[in-house]
């Protein structure tokens, strides 16, 4: 375990992290976590189970194959190896399968603007960021709901850069008020990009949209050369409609991505009971099946093109129908895909964090946390959805930024575990206290220098007892919460886009922001 964490504190970034956390935005001065903690100590799945699902995904894959492939992927596929039935359907034979997988992209980063927030998300190394398109801002003050705006995008993408557990920031809610899909695909990508300088990720709506802003990235990277070099935007495809049909225009974005050498988020996200099986299991080879049709692709047309293992097997509510995001067999799902992503060597990348809860409440609380949890102990690379979701993905909440900020740092320190060795084991320690100390072991050395190096700190959570609490105003967590938001958005705007480049995109592209 030792070696574990000063391999991962060595990797770049971790000067920087740590004195983010010490500016006051985030958790508050610890070294107990970071980004990059190891998982993988959960595993609903067992060994056999694990080959079992990827048995039926092969026989999925082979005897049902998918529709609606485009010419371009039947040509490509069926080349290969591949067959096209007399009903359309594409067929990937086992063979076809397991020899592209062994040339599939492994072992990347994920790149950062600045690169001290690179991340690498191999092995069963955890970060935890947003995702999702929701349509609504939800006031927790005043109840209210109202549709997303851009300015809510870039303003949910500051809050993410400066908060130091959220490590990466895709696309939150959609800008409703732009409806025409080619200026929202640009204002997007820019919203993101221009409010962060972590990582990030967004989707697009054509390929034509994609290789317009691949230009505007160019311009922030200083060149096609310097970007090519160090992506720093994954693009997000939803390429299947489940169950097991493809969505042209979304191949068309992983064909240009594969052509623009930017990494893949890809991403089958069926919904159990109504186009995923309702079976847990049936729900996980499916979708496993569907993402490794798209892996199978892009490696074709680009071998060892970087791509993550995005299957997100959906629940229904099965008594209305209705997607439950909170649920605890939504934590099991994620679990188990991690373990299939793990199983290929490929990036895991799920959903966890979407409450059914419209506001942050009790139950927000508690399904954020064991989906949350359930992917960290899994090791899932990359736990999309962490924060400001609600009502399962339709809703975000800016202040419930700076709360999922504590939660997120509260489930890397459990997934972190126990450190232990002699130091931590603490035999000399006992000795110096009971025999010849005070008898207990506070101010001991041992304390206060385990005191930042085992303990987690959360920023707002309240810790003192409910007579203090009352005598300082019984001031309550969400109050606390809207404050924190509004000093962080009060604070001066990111400054790691140039002015001079800034005004230079504004002038070429239509940036609304």
């Amino acid at each position: 375990m030792n070696e574990v964490i000063t391999e991962i504190r060595r990797a770049g970034g971790r000067a920087a992290r740590k004195k983010a956390r010490q500016g006051g935005a985030g958790a508050g001065d610890t070294g107990a976590i970071w980004p990059g903690v190891e998982g993988g100590t959960y595993r609903p799945l067992s060994k056999d189970d694990v080959e079992k699902v990827h048995r039926t995904a092969l026989d999925i894959l082979a005897q049902v194959g998918l529709r609606d492939a485009t010419k371009r992927c039947v040509e490509t596929v069926t080349g290969t190896g591949g067959q096209l039935t007399d009903d359309g359907r594409l067929l990937f034979p086992q063979t076809l399968v397991e020899d592209t997988l062994a040339q599939t992209g492994r072992g990347f980063p994920l790149y950062a603007q600045d690169p001290n927030y690179d991340l690498d998300p191999s092995s069963t190394r955890i970060h935890l960021g947003t995702s999702g398109a929701a349509v609504h801002i939800i006031d927790s003050e005043t109840r209210q709901v109202r549709n997303s705006t851009l300015q809510d995008l870039y303003n949910m993408a500051r809050l993410a850069d400066a908060l130091p557990n959220i490590h990466m920031f895709q696309r939150t809610v959609v800008p409703r008020e732009i409806e025409d899909p080619r200026l929202m695909d640009l204002n997007t990508c820019f919203a993101c990009m221009a409010g962060t300088k972590k990582p990030i990720g967004t989707s697009f709506t054509s390929a034509a949209n994609l290789d317009e802003a691949v230009k505007m990235l160019h311009t922030v990277a200083g060149s096609e050369t310097a970007f090519r070099a160090r992506p720093f935007l994954c693009v997000s495809t939803c390429f299947i409609v489940p169950p097991l049909k493809f969505a042209e225009e979304a191949l068309a974005v992983i064909e240009t991505a594969a052509d623009q050498g930017i990494p893949l988020k890809l991403v089958s996200a069926g919904q159990a009971g109504a186009t995923s099986p309702a079976a847990l299991a049936g729900a996980v080879a499916l979708q496993t099946a569907e993402v490794l049709s798209g892996l199978i692709y892009l490696n074709l047309l680009n071998p060892g093109h970087p791509a993550l293992f995005g299957a997100l097997p959906f629940v229904s509510d099965l008594r209305t129908g209705a997607m439950s995001g909170g649920s605890a067999e939504q934590g099991l799902l994620m679990a188990a895909c991690a373990q299939m992503a793990q199983y290929y060597g490929i990036p895991a990348a799920v959903s966890a964090g979407m409450t059914d809860s419209k506001l942050p409440d009790f139950q927000a609380g508690y399904e954020k946390g064991y989906t949350e949890l359930m992917s960290a102990l899994a090791g899932a690379n990359l736990i999309y959805e962490a924060a400001g979701m609600y009502g399962s993905l339709l809703a975000c909440s800016l202040e419930s930024f700076v709360l999922d900020n504590d939660l997120i740092g509260a489930v890397m320190r459990a997934t972190r575990g126990i450190e232990v060795n002699d130091d931590t084991l603490s035999l000399a320690t006992i000795k110096d206290v009971c025999i010849d100390g005070p008898g207990h072991f506070l101010g001991h050395d041992q304390t206060l220098e385990r005191m930042q190096k085992d303990y987690f700190y959360p920023d707002l959570g309240d810790r003192t007892t409910p007579q203090e609490w009352h005598d300082q105003g019984a001031e309550d967590l969400l109050d606390r919460a809207r404050e924190r938001t509004r000093e962080l958005l009060a604070a001066p705007l990111p400054t790691h886009i140039s002015q001079e480049v800034l005004a230079q995109i504004k002038a070429e592209f239509p940036i609304m922001l």
